[in-house]
């Protein structure tokens, strides 16, 4: 499978499917005899249960990591506030990612809701991190209403930073899509990136042998 060393994934928004289209990705890359590990800079909602990276390993048994934990759902830097606790700054992210690299064929990095979230104190964000790591971008976006302008601006920035992206992912598809939803994919299918695939409605609540197996057949648009 001819993808980079380390991906970042980011989404239009918070809650587009990062996290399930992440364990996807690890699943496809580990069913094809590679190691895989994740990296989650920042998780914030622990207080409530979220564990991005322990899904992830659920789902797929590949390693999975946080940079640092944070009780509150909210954005990371003012979760931190709320603990009490520095962030880390990115440059111990991405010692930790280059560490990662050393061991893995594949290390994947889940950003915190959308690519200009601040992951440190100093305004850093995931794609501050891409380029300190010169990484490629997987995009996340819905399928409703909406996701056009929110992957146009983010496909923008990304461009305007000289930022390389692989292609863009819907999410969560609908069990019943409405003219809406066909719609957007195609518009989606028609960008300058290409879309690299499409997640089920429901993908996280599957059995990890039934969400294995299943992963390749969603992402489909990735390169051979």
């Amino acid at each position: 499978m001819n993808l980079p060393g380390i991906i970042l994934v980011t989404g239009t928004d918070t809650g587009v499917g990062k996290t399930i289209m992440t364990a996807a990705l690890a699943a496809v890359m580990h069913g094809t005899g590679r190691s895989v590990a994740v990296y989650k800079p920042c998780q914030s909602g622990a207080a409530d249960g979220d564990s991005d990276a322990g899904e992830i390993v659920r789902l797929t048994g590949v390693t999975a990591e946080a940079g640092i934990v944070l009780q509150q759902p909210m954005a990371p830097v003012a979760a931190a506030a709320v603990d009490r606790t520095p962030l880390p700054g990115l440059a111990a992210h991405a010692e930790r990612i280059r560490e990662l690299s050393e061991f893995y064929d594949h290390v994947l990095v889940e950003g915190a809701g959308g690519l200009l979230v601040e992951l440190d104190s100093d305004g850093g964000t995931l794609a501050d991190l891409g380029s300190l790591l010169a990484a490629a971008f997987v995009l996340v976006a819905r399928p409703g209403l909406g996701t056009l302008n929110h992957t146009a601006l983010t496909l923008e920035v990304l461009s305007a930073r000289g930022l390389d992206v692989l292609g863009v992912v819907l999410g969560s598809w609908p069990l019943s899509p409405d003219a809406v939803h066909h719609s957007n994919r195609q518009v989606l299918g028609a960008l300058r990136v290409p879309l690299l695939g499409v997640l089920p409605e429901g993908a996280a609540e599957m059995l990890p042998a039934d969400f294995r197996a299943g992963a390749a057949a969603w992402l489909n648009g990735l390169p051979a």
